[in-house]
């Protein structure tokens, strides 16, 4: 199958990429650089001489705390810009996988949420986010797959472990929130995810939750990656109010779904970070 990554120079794009090679389907990846989804005309060209079966879009703003300060951008990107990609596959009869994010919810749960709860995010990105899921589903009503997913994490570019690997080498302690709660995703096991549903003889249309499995905070997650690095440093818990973040971030985001059978399930986080670790942390 002929796939279109856009995007595919960030984090998840890059996996994305090897997981379509590896599969053996036809893959041509556009990094921003190459393919800025917010012209349409780029966007136009770029379909009809591809032609491909699939769009798989990995292109996205993901500053969640500049998009304060930078609404505009963030909404062009992951709003408008996302309507444009699903447009453009539309009419070349093209489906359109698109990555949204568990930030189009409040956290004001305290059980999973699922595809149709009530979305009310709380920042400008995950506005942009949620304004992006329905310019897809408007410009493509009938060939499209909206994925949220959450906490993504990956070897091919900055995350939170990376985060932590690096402070932990350099301090004693460090403080992580332990008040937020959600669902830590391994970039490697999305993207086989999303490359599975876009080679689908029939995706699933609509939105689909696809996180990694089980739960936790960033406070847990940060233990378990300096424990498994075998660093000596102590995570002390700590709370959001007193990070000062320009961004408000939901205080519970944890994914689940209401359609077994149509939404791919990972492995669960722990997988994922072991296989993080494997790929980013010398042998000692």
């Amino acid at each position: 199958m002929r796939l279109l990554i856009t995007g595919a120079g960030g984090m998840l794009g890059q996996d994305v990429c090897a997981a379509a090679n590896r599969a053996g389907h036809d893959v041509l990846g556009l990094t921003q650089g190459e393919l800025d989804i917010t012209d349409l005309g780029a966007l136009a060209r770029t379909f009809a001489e591809a032609a491909p079966d699939a769009v798989i879009n990995c292109a996205a703003w993901t500053d969640v705390d500049g998009a304060e300060s930078a609404s505009d951008a963030a909404l062009a990107v992951n709003g408008e810009g996302a309507g444009n990609v699903a447009r453009t596959a539309a009419a070349h009869g093209a489906w359109t996988i698109h990555i949204s994010s568990d930030y189009v919810f409040d956290g004001g749960k305290r059980e999973r949420y699922v595809e149709s709860d009530h979305v009310a995010p709380l920042s400008v990105y995950g506005r942009s986010k949620l304004a992006g899921e329905q310019a897809v589903t408007a410009a493509s009503p009938e060939r499209h797959t909206i994925v949220r997913s959450s906490w993504l994490f990956g070897a091919g570019g900055p995350c939170f472990p990376a985060t932590m690997l690096r402070l932990a080498a350099e301090r004693d302690e460090v403080t992580v929130v332990d008040d937020q709660v959600g669902c830590p995703t391994f970039t490697g096991h999305l993207a086989a995810a999303l490359v599975a549903l876009a080679t689908r003889a029939r995706p699933p249309r609509g939105v689909l939750h696809v996180a990694g499995r089980g739960a936790c905070s960033w406070y847990d997650l940060a233990r378990e990656t300096i424990a498994a690095a075998g660093l000596a440093c102590e995570v002390r818990r700590g709370r959001t109010a007193d990070l000062g973040r320009p961004a408000p971030r939901p205080p519970y985001s944890v994914l689940g779904t209401e359609r077994p059978g149509e939404a791919p399930e990972l492995p669960h986080w722990r997988d994922g970070l072991s296989e993080y670790l494997t790929a980013t942390v010398p042998a000692r």
